[in-house]
């Protein structure tokens, strides 16, 4: 704490909101926490502990306003020997305009508290005092402020920004220990490393930099562990509840928005990165719209496919998927209860009650999980498979069979996060540097098992080599076959098969014998 500065709750708390109420009664209270932690948390010499705040949120979850009234504060609250200028620089004129009118809003709603302290000019709000001023640019006047030494730099929006440039141009002053970054923002449409919000989130992630304060919300990832297990909606959507419509809006919007948009803008979810393998279309195409689990039915037959995980880091992940007349249906893809750092064979509990509400007793996986986790699976009775393929043979096979429409996905937004970003890398199809795809190797594996046709045993057979007349069907046992169509003229063909085998040898045998 500082004494000598007035908290941003202190501050807040004489404010009103747009509408007349108090300012706090608005703020749920995991944006007073976010707001208290990220403007007045402060190291044991006093100074300011963060000094980049990256923020992202669903649609409506007031990231655009609290990313204002932090400059608000900056501006007029903080002590600095050296101003208060602050900027913002706005996705575009029109969301510059917006931000802007915000700006002048809230001070005509505390007319009585601030309508003396600042003037509200055209393009910004100036302290009476000359100290300092509130400019909110669009992103094409970013120029106009280079070199400019700002105490609070903020970007509304910079989900489709590819380069570093306007960092560059808005590179706070390094002489300074009291400038704070903040960016409010969707997730990137650009995927993909070298990207400045798809590198500053895997910094975010990593936590490598302690004065970076990294507050995602998310249908994929929390960092609220408030919300972290919550479906992904309210994941995405901290202040749903605040909503006079509540979870409706979001159903309305599902029904009116593109997936892809509906996606990005209210599960807060990346774009796919250039050089995807998978076409994002087909993939969301694939996906059943707001269900993400089938229950078990005990007239389906179902397959399941593990990708085990040491606990680390990457998350041990379940498939359970079944065949609808072709199409490969996933019932469900789940992971490991709680975040990495967990226990394994926890895991494999876990994992094994659900196989059995499912019928189960076996499961597949790969080499590295059969040999580590085998023993334990056995120990709760599934019986543990190798797979034949790899990773990268799992999803050329998924590819085709997504673009025929013969995939049926669950609404599970990390599945999908992982399926859109896996890319082409030399010989190999796996995630990015950085990413993980345990999610889409599990929903993959299991696609592929209940995809492709098992191989059937042999069929037995039995019947005089030199006996009169050709085959006849209703002479075979046929265990292993189903009792379709086509799989009965398997059996016809696979019994003619084997006669001609027979005729052939038993011809041989009769030559071997007048040799001699």
């Amino acid at each position: 704490m500082r004494p000598d500065i007035p908290s941003p709750l202190d501050f807040f708390g004489r404010l009103r909101w747009l509408n007349g109420k108090p300012l706090l009664d608005t703020m749920e209270p995991y944006r007073r926490e976010f707001m208290t932690t990220a403007l007045y948390s402060f190291t044991d010499d006093g100074l300011p502990l963060f000094n980049l705040v990256l923020s992202g949120r669903g649609k409506k979850n007031f990231k655009t306003t609290d990313l204002v009234l932090a400059s608000l504060y900056r501006l007029l609250i903080w002590p600095s020997d050296h101003g208060n200028d602050c900027f913002i620089l706005a996705n575009d004129e029109g969301q510059a305009g917006d931000d802007l009118a915000l700006a002048k809003k809230l001070i005509d709603a505390n007319a009585r508290e601030l309508g003396g302290e600042v003037e509200k000019l055209a393009k910004e709000i100036r302290r009476c005092d000359g100290r300092g001023s509130l400019q909110i640019l669009p992103g094409r006047d970013v120029t106009g402020a280079h070199g400019k030494t700002a105490l609070f730099i903020g970007f509304d929006e910079i989900h489709g920004v590819r380069s570093w440039d306007i960092f560059e141009a808005l590179a706070p002053d390094p002489t300074r220990t009291d400038v704070l970054t903040w960016i409010a923002s969707y997730d990137t449409i650009y995927n993909v490393q070298g990207v400045p919000l798809h590198d500053l989130k895997q910094i975010g992630k990593a936590g490598t930099d302690p004065r970076m304060l990294f507050s995602w919300y998310s249908g994929e990832l929390c960092t609220d562990p408030n919300f972290a297990e919550l479906p992904p909606r309210e994941r995405a959507n901290p202040s749903m509840k605040s909503w006079p419509e509540g979870e409706a809006y979001l159903d309305q919007q599902q029904r009116r928005l593109p997936t892809h948009k509906y996606r990005r803008l209210h599960l807060n979810m990346p774009g796919a990165p250039d050089g995807a393998f998978l076409n994002a279309d087909k993939v969301l195409g694939a996906v059943r719209s707001g269900v993400n689990v089938l229950k078990p039915q005990p007239d389906r037959i179902y397959k399941a496919f593990v990708d085990m995980s040491g606990g680390s880091s990457d998350d041990a992940t379940l498939a359970i998927a079944h065949n609808d007349d072709g199409k490969a249906v996933v019932d469900l893809v789940m992971k490991q209860a709680g975040s990495p750092p967990f226990s394994p064979r926890a895991a494999v509990k876990r994992f094994a009650r659900v196989l059995k509400e499912y019928g189960l007793r076996k499961v597949t996986g790969d080499a590295y999980a059969g040999l580590t986790y085998r023993q334990d699976f056995e120990e709760e009775g599934i019986e543990y498979q190798l797979s034949g393929k790899t990773k990268t043979q799992l999803y050329e096979a998924l590819e085709p069979r997504l673009n025929a429409g013969e995939v049926e996905l669950p609404d599970e937004p990390k599945m999908q996060e992982q399926l859109l970003t896996l890319v082409t890398r030399g010989a190999r199809i796996d995630h990015q540097p950085g990413d993980h795809d345990d999610w889409a190797n599990a929903a993959a594996g299991a696609i592929d098992l209940v995809a492709t046709p098992e191989k059937r045993a042999p069929v037995p057979y039995s019947v005089p080599m030199c006996g009169p007349g050709g085959p006849n069907v209703s002479q075979y046992s046929v265990p292993g076959y189903r009792s379709d169509p086509y799989s009965q003229i398997d059996a016809v063909l696979d019994a003619a098969a084997a006669e001609r085998r027979d005729r052939e040898r038993a011809y041989q045998q009769y030559l071997e014998r007048n040799r001699r």
